[in-house]
């Protein structure tokens, strides 16, 4: 390394370290900030979200029964026998998840489309805004920053992992709403019917409890923990992504910094103008360990707490999400980032942008892109076959949701986002 090289690597590590007492500062106080508001907003919440205790017992009367049928079956849409108008049912409802599993965007949206004409269905609200979060991870990865610490290769790989957890989630899910909207028409339960589009025989009964006892919290839960074991052989345990994804110094990485974070974004006041007087607060959680199962249901659980425990979470959730999503963190931290780039990333790129939660004087705000800009849409791959309900011991998951006490994530985002650039700016300096 040359000597010049040398000096502007140490002038600008020594100018991060002349600013770090007056951005700690600014965190610290952001951080107090959010855990009085956190009281505030805990001191009027739901304790606790209860399923109907009669509805688990024959639940786990059902499910206990169906376990020798799930192994024999060697695959979920074998042998069905349907009727002419069931058929057409069943390829209506096809076409349809096709149509919203185009991409984040699309899925985002047919999410928040189901809840808003079935508030019921609390699973399509948090999985709208999970689903917010994927898209943000997406573009994330064309972003201000890590370009400079992702290789492309790598960065097109982690973007798969996304995408594919994502669509395959959608793909078994939405079907399943989708056919308890025909249920609600027909009013005849036609959950019979799951199995034609490969879904898990845990969750006919489920669905089936639903209809019976419409126990919100129930059905939630089942979904969490059936989303989950969906994904885990045919994402976390792939082979590929195991060893190039979770297995990577790189993903590890990530979320060292906190980009495995999800955050529900929240308003609290309503009008127009509640996206331009910044800066909308944030609620959610950080998951330590993606690979882990029980990890991440219990993190779902987590987050279905926040979302529907804590009433002024709820209520702001509801007023942000009315704004469409676009992937980029712009749609709610406009004061931060901006969609608009008038060049790519490059070693000149000006990176020293945020002290505390605000843009540094004369800063121009982070790069966030939308995902279409971002990344081009990805055809859909056929689907491993397979069951994964060999045990009804999962029944051990549906239970009281708790509501966290630290769900406050503002200080914790601006926080994760310094570290990025920290980071970044390193990478920057020495790839100089």
């Amino acid at each position: 390394m040359n000597h010049a090289k040398e000096n502007s690597i140490w002038r600008t590590i020594g100018s991060w370290i002349r600013s770090l007492p007056k951005t700690l500062a600014q965190l610290i106080l952001a951080k107090r900030t959010s855990m009085q508001s956190a009281r505030k907003l805990q001191a009027a919440a739901t304790r606790k979200l209860v399923p109907d205790q009669a509805t688990i017992r024959r639940l786990q009367h059902t499910c206990t029964a169906l376990i020798p049928e799930s192994f024999t079956s060697p695959s979920l849409s074998e042998s069905l026998s349907f009727t002419s108008e069931e058929n057409s049912l069943i390829e209506q409802i096809r076409l349809a998840t096709g149509r919203g599993n185009r991409n984040n965007v699309t899925r985002t949206q047919a999410y928040w489309e189901m809840y808003t004409k079935h508030p019921e269905l609390h699973w399509a609200l948090l999985a709208h805004m999970v689903s917010r979060n994927g898209g943000w991870s997406m573009t994330d990865l064309h972003g201000q920053y890590l370009p400079f610490l992702l290789s492309p290769s790598q960065r097109q790989t982690i973007f798969s992992f996304l995408e594919k957890a994502n669509c395959l989630i959608f793909g078994d899910a939405y079907p399943q709403l989708l056919l308890y909207q025909a249920t609600l028409t027909s009013k005849q339960s036609l959950f019979h019917l799951l199995p034609a589009f490969g879904v898990s025989a845990f969750m006919k009964p489920v669905w089936e409890e639903f209809w019976r006892a419409q126990d919100s919290v129930m059905l939630t839960t089942a979904l969490i923990i059936n989303e989950q074991h969906y994904i885990e052989g045919r994402v976390v345990k792939a082979p590929y992504y195991a060893e190039h994804v979770l297995g990577s110094l790189k993903f590890q990485m990530q979320a060292l910094m906190q980009l495995n974070q999800i955050v529900f974004p929240f308003a609290k006041k309503s009008g127009d103008k509640v996206l331009q007087d910044p800066p909308i607060h944030l609620a959610g959680a950080i998951l330590e360990d993606f690979s882990d199962l029980r990890e991440r249901i219990q993190f779902g659980k987590t987050l279905y707490g926040i979302l529907f425990g804590i009433p002024a979470v709820y209520e702001g959730v509801l007023r942000f999400a009315a704004y469409p999503h676009t992937g980029s963190r712009a749609d709610y931290w406009p004061h931060l980032f901006t969609n608009a780039q008038e060049e790519p990333p490059s070693i000149t790129t000006h990176l020293n942008k945020i002290a505390g939660c605000e843009l540094m004087p004369g800063a121009s705000q982070v790069y966030s892109p939308r995902l279409t800009d971002a990344w081009d849409d990805v055809p859909l791959a056929p689907v491993e076959p397979g069951d994964w309900f060999h045990t009804a011991d999962v029944l051990g998951f549906i239970g009281d949701i708790a509501i966290p006490d630290l769900f406050e994530m503002s200080a914790e985002s601006c926080f994760g986002l310094h570290k990025v650039q920290t980071a970044a700016l390193a990478a920057q300096q020495l790839k100089g």
